[in-house]
């Protein structure tokens, strides 16, 4: 067993290093999406994480500089079944190049099905990835893995957050268009574009950000973006949040909108072993209309003991919990899931097309 995936529980995947040839710790967790491996790896929320594929086949289309969906690849690592040579006329480069670039291992050659099970059976937990060429007992790595400070606690989102504002604004829009200030918890690109395709100003602002130079920007409305780890953890986000309350309308997703929940007064909880995919069906509660959503996530917020100025307006299908929230006492409203996909269906990117409607609203 000369590379292998070793989980804080015992349980040891032996596979093949075909990336970076480093040994390092994460949280495995497994994403049943089918495609879309390039933007999977590529978002924010994974920091901190082992990206496990359930897909058989992942890289026969290669990757290339249109499909990320950061700056960085943020992902402690990845494990696949079958990693595959590049055959694909958009393709400039090949996946495993692409993380041993960004110095992140890959496990090739793994169990996938046998490790879904068991993270589902045991859920996410703690583990350590042996991908270097140096011998490492088992006993090693296992020890490793639970000794490992793990995500509970943690504030990923300062990690992976903007270092300066930039500007997302759709070249057409027009220069004197009403603002919209989206702050970068771990925000994919495809996030901005889909701001920016509504035909207002934005403006990308580090997840520290105090709320007096937000509100300096004279913002028509504040977007809180998706990102890893923790939200309990970032306090000076939703106590920014909180003073934006009733001042400004208000967008969360994912990160963003359990960040909403605990400004409003409300908890969160840890998942089993989260929602990870493109293919979670979610409800709306007042319409009964279903989307088939892309889902990254996992924490959530409870829907017992809710504080009553929130109203819950989504549930997953699948499981029942909280996909969507809005405020009664001010325009805002968040989602669990990830309205702008990428990758995923599309059946959700009406939600950007409502918060504009709400800055105009209000």
């Amino acid at each position: 067993m000369k590379h292998y995936l070793a989980l804080a529980d015992g349980t040891l995947f032996p596979g093949i290093s075909r990336a970076a040839r480093v040994d390092t710790v994460g949280e495995v967790v497994f994403n049943t999406g089918m495609t879309g491996y390039q933007e999977i790896i590529s978002d924010p929320s994974y920091a901190g994480q082992f990206v496990t594929l359930s897909t058989a086949e992942v890289g026969n289309y290669g990757v290339n500089p249109d499909d990320m969906e950061s700056r960085a690849l943020f992902l402690s690592g990845l494990v696949v079944s079958h990693l595959n040579r590049a055959s694909n006329h958009l393709a400039t480069g090949e996946l495993d190049a692409l993380l041993a670039d960004a110095g992140k291992p890959c496990l090739s050659d793994v169990d996938t099905r046998r490790l879904v099970l068991h993270i589902r059976k045991y859920g996410s937990q703690r583990a350590f990835i042996h991908a270097s060429d140096e011998p490492l007992d088992p006993a090693a790595a296992i020890a490793r893995a639970r000794a490992w400070e793990g995500l509970d606690g943690q504030d990923y989102a300062a990690r992976v957050t903007t270092s300066v504002p930039y500007d997302a604004t759709n070249p057409d829009t027009p220069a004197d268009a009403p603002l919209i200030v989206a702050y970068d918890f771990g925000l994919k690109r495809n996030i901005a574009r889909c701001l920016a395709n509504t035909g207002y100003r934005v403006r990308v602002i580090s997840a520290r950000t105090p709320p007096e130079d937000a509100l300096a920007l004279k913002p028509a409305g504040i977007f809180l973006s998706n990102g890893p780890a923790d939200p309990s953890a970032v306090k000076y986000a939703y106590e920014a949040i909180r003073s934006f309350i009733g001042k400004v309308p208000l967008m969360g997703i994912c990160l963003g909108h359990q960040l909403l929940a605990l400004a409003a007064g409300a908890q969160t909880y840890r998942l089993p072993f989260g929602h990870h995919g493109c293919n979670h069906p979610v409800r709306e509660e007042e319409t009964g209309r279903v989307d088939i959503t892309s889902q990254n996530h996992n924490f959530a917020v409870p829907d017992n003991n809710l504080p009553s100025v929130i109203e819950i307006t989504h549930r997953n299908l699948n499981d029942g919990t909280v996909e969507g929230i809005r405020l009664r006492n001010a325009p805002a409203f968040s989602v669990q899931y990830h309205p702008e996909a990428a990758p995923g269906p599309h059946d959700a990117n009406h939600l950007f097309r409502k918060f504009a409607k709400l800055i105009e609203s209000a």
